[in-house]
């Protein structure tokens, strides 16, 4: 009887041949390894999708608030709008690429399925800057805000020894694999929410509507108002608070009738930002000058919520409420004793709360880094030693010790100044609108090349230029992420040559890799013939 061959499993072959475990010799030619893809669980809905695009968008208010302050001062609100016109162009793009590639990479998948290998790579290493920064800034500005309960945490060497603890606690937890509760992450996120929202109303009852003329002399008022350059740059780091695009499309292939779903968590999350981040920015201009919000040492720039709740607990003050006590019905002194319990429960509760998801974000950085890693090295972009699995804890031990020492010595310059929090803003910037520009083009390269495709969601506004519909909101957003991304290339050095640096290497490791493996560098997903041609 002739015995029947027993193939091992893709998985089974990647474990023995990157992790120790050996074939015998002979079998992996004898019995390759039948090619297959592995496909993860589809559990997210709508509401899973909107918790972990808020959870970025929602942590970047409690820090990107004060970082654009430092440079955009009275016109923080108006930048804040601006960038917000681009954060829907963005979202709404996304929204499209998602639908047509529910999978993970985001920007790097659509620039290389719009363009090609090389595209791509420079689209994912571009973002994947973008999430070392987020991950450094994000933790960053925890201690500032713990500070409430350990003053000295306010301190550059305490602060930046707990920082980069942080990050190294999370990248153990990492490796070891302890998972991540969505339950607990939506939990975060309603109070998140909940609590912006009293932070707004409350704010607007006592600070804004006794004094409205406040907000226009912090706004316009002299010494106020940013010059030309700084304008510009603060509409910049303004897209620090309308993350979340990244992250809701790097969870396609986990989503529940994705092309259904992302875009409804998308525009969801559009009218969640849009108000919420109106709101709190009018409010923070009503509770203190610009200079106190964008004050990286004295004042509230790393920790800008805790400044609004200190704002409002002043607000609420103890002879005050004893003068209304004793002259006011019945009413009035149920409402007082609301607001007092306000003042006390709000500053304890935004330091919690802000530690709370200022550190998910991290770790959502973390994450969202090492399956983009993942993705990349899939498709031949990286080395393969990127989506290498830890023998015992079957984690992306590499890519999340590697990126992790990153962010750590990106906080190094912590120890001694902070006014390094600015240039982190713009090494972010470089990273966020290069691949934002980049995700603009491929889905207008989309409607060129291949106008027939699937798309589960269409964007509407479209443009008839020599036959084809483009979409005007991609087209708009395209030219306001790439201008502005010029515009900081020229008037920021630290954000363009350290950004410079590291697509330079990215790159050249990129073509190192991909001549060793004798495939085109600039390789087509939709050419004709094998899925990677040879050189």
């Amino acid at each position: 009887m002739k015995a029947s061959k027993i193939e091992p499993s893709a998985a089974q072959y990647e474990q023995n041949t990157g992790n120790g475990w050996h074939l015998k010799v002979g079998d992996k030619f004898a019995h390759p390894p039948r090619t297959r893809r592995f496909h993860l669980r589809r559990v997210l809905g709508v509401t899973g999708l909107f918790s972990i695009g808020y959870g970025d968008v929602g942590s970047s208010i409690y820090y990107g608030l004060g970082l654009v302050a430092v440079v955009a001062l009275g016109a923080t609100p108006i930048v804040l709008g601006i960038a917000g016109l681009i954060y829907v162009f963005n979202a709404l793009t996304y929204a499209e690429g998602s639908s047509m590639f529910p999978e993970g990479g985001g920007s790097a998948s659509y620039a290389r399925h719009g363009f090609n290998d090389l595209i791509g790579f420079i689209a994912g290493w571009a973002l994947m800057l973008s999430y070392i920064v987020t991950m450094a800034i994000s933790v960053y500005t925890i201690p500032p805000y713990l500070a409430y309960f350990w003053p000295v945490l306010k301190l550059p060497l305490y602060g930046t020894a707990m920082s980069m603890g942080f990050i190294f606690f999370l990248m153990i937890i990492n490796v070891l694999g302890i998972k991540e509760s969505s339950g607990i992450n939506i939990l975060f996120i309603s109070l998140d929410i909940l609590t912006q929202i009293t932070l707004v109303v409350i704010g607007a009852l006592l600070i804004l509507a006794p004094n409205p003329g406040v907000l226009l002399q912090h706004m316009f008022g002299e010494g106020n108002w940013p010059s030309t350059n700084n304008l510009i740059f603060g509409i910049a780091l303004a897209a620090l608070c309308f993350t979340g695009v990244e992250s809701v499309s790097q969870h396609g292939e986990e989503t529940r009738q994705p092309q259904k779903r992302i875009p409804q968590a998308y525009m969801l999350m559009i009218v969640a930002v849009l108000v919420l981040f109106a709101g709190i920015s009018i409010v923070s201009l009503s509770a203190m000058s610009p200079q106190e919000l964008g004050d990286p040492v004295n004042g509230w720039a790393r920790d800008p919520i805790a400044g609004i709740a200190n704002s409002i607990s002043l607000a609420i003050s103890p002879a005050g409420i004893a003068n209304e006590i004793a002259s006011a019905q019945e009413p009035v002194i149920i409402l007082t004793w609301i607001f007092t319990g306000l003042r006390d429960l709000l500053p304890i509760l935004v330091a919690l709360l802000a530690a709370s998801i200022l550190l998910t974000a991290t770790n959502a950085g973390l994450l969202g880094i090492s399956r983009l890693t993942f993705n990349l090295s899939s498709h031949n972009q990286l080395p393969s030693i990127f989506k290498r699995v830890h023998r015992r804890f079957r984690t992306p031990y590499v890519g999340i010790i590697l990126f992790s020492l990153m962010a750590i010595a990106l906080l190094v310059p912590g120890f001694f100044s902070t006014g390094f929090f600015s240039d982190l803003g713009a090494l972010y910037v470089f990273g966020s609108l290069l691949c934002f520009a980049l995700a603009h083009a491929s889905i207008i390269g989309l409607r060129v090349k291949d106008p027939d495709l699937p798309r589960p969601f269409r964007l509407k506004l479209n443009l008839n230029i020599k036959g084809r519909e483009l979409p005007a909101t991609a087209l708009l957003g395209f030219a306001a992420t790439f201008v502005i991304w010029i515009i900081m290339m020229i008037t920021q050095p630290y954000g363009r040559w350290a950004g410079i640096i590291w697509m330079a290497v990215g790159i050249a490791l990129y073509i190192v890799y991909r001549r060793l493996k004798h495939i085109q560098i600039s390789h087509s997903p939709n050419q004709v013939g094998d899925n990677h041609s040879t050189i």
